[in-house]
């Protein structure tokens, strides 16, 4: 007789992605143990064997989890029929918001994606680039002469990505800069050169 689902199972699940994300983030994937995960999560080896097959299993859903939940943020803040600085300000704001929500998981992400199988890292990195394409055509719309100049386009896109993705280093969600206004700003610098992108 097949084993019945626990009726907490995806809130098992989520605890478990949790923990682990905090010990990653902290420990490294080598550096935690899956009895490590299980003693956080104040649970046993087996049990977390229960909800996942492996190690591996839990670092592909500390990672899968967070960009899905970036990619259906972005997809939501360009979804409007705002004009498109008000679509990028959104965007920014929703990124920041789950950059703090979820640091351990973007630290994971973007220090331990060598650690899944090639499909799952392939999985991932295609979520990973239609962000970037998402941003890239918004600032597109922003500048359309960069649409004749796709590498400007590009790097434009990654700067603006390199003054939010490693904010989880030193940013202070307690600190004198809000989430929100550190957005703004990085909205701002990006507008500020985007002219000069173009050109």
């Amino acid at each position: 007789m097949a084993r019945t689902q626990a009726p907490d199972y995806d809130e098992r699940r989520e605890a478990i992605v949790t923990a682990a994300a905090a010990l990653f983030a902290r420990d490294g994937f080598g550096g935690a143990s899956v009895a490590d995960i299980a003693k956080r999560c104040k649970s046993s080896k087996s049990l977390l064997y229960h909800y996942y097959r492996s190690k591996e299993d839990i670092l592909y859903d500390v990672m899968i989890s967070h960009v899905r939940e970036l990619e259906a943020a972005a997809r939501e803040a360009i979804a409007s029929a705002a004009a498109p600085q008000r679509k990028f300000r959104e965007l920014a704001h929703r990124f920041m918001a789950l950059y703090v929500g979820a640091a351990d998981r973007h630290k994971v992400l973007l220090n331990e994606l060598k650690h899944l199988p090639k499909a799952r890292r392939s999985e991932i990195v295609g979520v990973q680039r239609g962000l970037i394409e998402i941003v890239r055509r918004v600032l597109i719309e922003l500048e359309p002469s960069l649409k004749q100049k796709n590498g400007r386009a590009v790097a434009a896109t990654m700067l603006f990505f390199g003054m939010i993705n490693w904010t989880h280093t030193w940013f202070d969600p307690k600190g004198p800069v809000s989430a929100g206004a550190l957005a703004e700003m990085a909205v701002d610098l990006t507008l500020g050169g985007l002219g000069k992108a173009g050109e």
